[in-house]
C-alpha cells in the first residue's frame, strides 16, 4: 500500500477514535460524579446520625439527672439551693436548673476543679465570656456560670463546708484526676442527707479508655488539636480505679450511699473522617483483642446517688 493510501486509512480512522476517547472520558466523569453523589450521602447520613446520637444523648442525660432534682424539690426547702459543680467541663445545663430558676427557685453554683493548665484556660475562657455577658459572677443562667469564679487547687484539700450542698455534680473530672476516691470523700461530705451526687465518669473498663491510656502524649495532644481544636486540652488520661461500674459500686456500698439509678452512655463520635474512623476501628480492636472484657458498646457511666437522712439505710 503507498504512503498515501495508509495516510488516507489512517485519516479515514481518527474521528472514530477521537469519538471513543472523548466518549470514555465522559463514562468515567460521570462514574466519578455518581461516586461524589454517593459519597456526599454517606457523610450527610452519617451526620445525621450522629446529630440524632448527640440529640438522644442530651435527652437522656438531661432527663436521668434534671428529673432527680425536681422530685428533691418537692420538699420545702425554705433557703436557695446549693449547687456544687466539681469540674470546669462539667455541663451544668444538663440540670435543667433554667426552669427552676424560672419556677421561682433561687439557684447557688460553686465550681472547683483540680487545678492544671487545662482547668485554668477553661475557668479564664469561662469568666471572660461571663463578664461580656454582664454577669461577672456566673449566676444568671447556667451557661453562663460555666466556671466563672472557680475555685482551683487540690481537691483533696480544697476548702468545702461539710453538708452545705443539696446536689454535687461531677462530670469527666474524675477520671482526669490522681485519688479520685479521696475527692468523692470531700464531695459526699459537703453533701447535705438526702442530697444527690451526680457523676458522669469515662468508664476505666472500656476499650477508649484503654486506647487513651496507651496513646503516647504526642500522639494525644495532635489527635485532640485536630478533633477539639481551641479547646484546652488533652486533659490527662489517670482513670482511678473508682471510675469504672465495679469501683463506684463498691464505693457506694462501703460509704451507705443508695445508688438511686444508673445508665451507660456512648460519647457522641465526632463529624466523620478518616481520623475518627481510624480511632473507631483501634476501639473495636482493643475490644476483640481484650475478648470484650474492655468494652466497645459503651464509654460512660452516669449514676443518680443520694446520700441517706440516716446513714446506715442501703440499697440492697
Amino acid at each position: 500500500m503507498s504512503s498515501a493510501a495508509r495516510s488516507h486509512a489512517a485519516g479515514s480512522r481518527d474521528p472514530g477514535a477521537g469519538e471513543g476517547d472523548a466518549t470514555a472520558r465522559a463514562g468515567a466523569a460521570a462514574r466519578n460524579a455518581r461516586q461524589a453523589v454517593v459519597r456526599a450521602r454517606h457523610a450527610a447520613s452519617k451526620a445525621r446520625l450522629a446529630a440524632g446520637s448527640e440529640a438522644q444523648q442530651g435527652r437522656l442525660v438531661r432527663e436521668m439527672f434534671a428529673q432527680p432534682i425536681r422530685d428533691y424539690l418537692h420538699q420545702p426547702l425554705g433557703r436557695p439551693i446549693a449547687v456544687l459543680r466539681a469540674g470546669c467541663q462539667t455541663p451544668i445545663e444538663e440540670l435543667g436548673l433554667e426552669n427552676l430558676r424560672a419556677s421561682g427557685y433561687e439557684i447557688g453554683i460553686t465550681t472547683v476543679d483540680q487545678d492544671s493548665p487545662a482547668a485554668r484556660a477553661a475557668a479564664s475562657g469561662a469568666a471572660a465570656l461571663a463578664a461580656a455577658s454582664g454577669d461577672p459572677a456566673g449566676t444568671a443562667a447556667p451557661a453562663t456560670a460555666a466556671g466563672a469564679g472557680a475555685i482551683l487547687g487540690d481537691l483533696r484539700m480544697i476548702s468545702l463546708p461539710p453538708r452545705s450542698f443539696d446536689i454535687v455534680h461531677c462530670a469527666f473530672l474524675l477520671e482526669r484526676i490522681p485519688h479520685a476516691a479521696l475527692v468523692l470523700d470531700r464531695f459526699v461530705a459537703a453533701l447535705r442527707p438526702g442530697g444527690l451526687l451526680l457523676l458522669r465518669v469515662r468508664d476505666r473498663d472500656c476499650a477508649a479508655a484503654a486506647l487513651d491510656r496507651i496513646t503516647p502524649e504526642p500522639v494525644r495532644r495532635t489527635v485532640w488539636a485536630r478533633l477539639h481544636a481551641g479547646e484546652p486540652g488533652p486533659l490527662p488520661a489517670i482513670y482511678d480505679p473508682v471510675t469504672s461500674a465495679r469501683g463506684l459500686r463498691a464505693y457506694a456500698l462501703s460509704h451507705g450511699l443508695v445508688v438511686v439509678r444508673r445508665e451507660t452512655a456512648r460519647t457522641v463520635p465526632e463529624p466523620p473522617g478518616r481520623l475518627t474512623g481510624a480511632i473507631g476501628v483501634a476501639r473495636a480492636l482493643i475490644a476483640w483483642l481484650s475478648r470484650g472484657r474492655l468494652t466497645d458498646a459503651h464509654d460512660e457511666l452516669l449514676y443518680v446517688i443520694r446520700k441517706p437522712e440516716d446513714r446506715f439505710a442501703r440499697l440492697v
